[in-house]
């Protein structure tokens, strides 16, 4: 096992990679896999500062990508769950969805239900670049706030 994790591991290492560990991690924690990409943001902006806006961007284009996919998984996976079509609270989760549209994304940034939100947008079928453009809005604004916080409550060097 160590074979193959060591080498892994060092990949993924933030002061050797940075940027391009970010964009990774920043894409795979945007699909349904559970994990997140803020620590690697913080990280990341903490050894080196002045990649504040770069990691930012990159988190930001990383996470939409994997929220894209997302919705790309959910418009494919229209035959497989007509079987739930018909439960209320699916009934009302897909009004309020089509109410909002593409903006629904905007709430893309959510623990929990903000990936899953990506592909039930794209299981309706919501047009791609409007839905990719409030993806970013939404997790744009989550990495400027939450790595600012972070920041501001962890000013020390490490």
């Amino acid at each position: 096992m160590e074979l193959w994790l060591n080498p892994l591991l060092h990949w993924f290492a933030l002061p050797e990679f940075g940027l391009s560990t970010v964009f990774v991690v920043a894409f795979i924690s945007a699909t349904l896999l559970p994990m997140g990409s803020e620590p690697a943001v913080f990280g990341l902006v903490k050894l080196n500062p002045d990649l504040f806006w770069q990691a930012i961007g990159v988190a930001t284009a990383g996470n939409t990508l994997g929220g894209m996919v997302s919705w790309w998984m959910g418009w494919g996976s229209r035959k497989v769950v007509k079987r739930w079509h018909e439960s209320s609270s699916h009934v009302r989760a897909l009004v309020w969805l089509k109410k909002l549209g593409p903006k629904a994304c905007l709430l893309s940034w959510l623990p929990v239900i903000g990936d899953p939100l990506c592909a039930v947008a794209g299981w309706l079928q919501l047009p791609l670049w409007p839905c990719a453009f409030y993806m970013a809005i939404g997790k744009f604004t989550r990495y400027l706030i939450m790595t600012g916080a972070l920041l501001w409550a962890f000013p020390g060097q490490l």
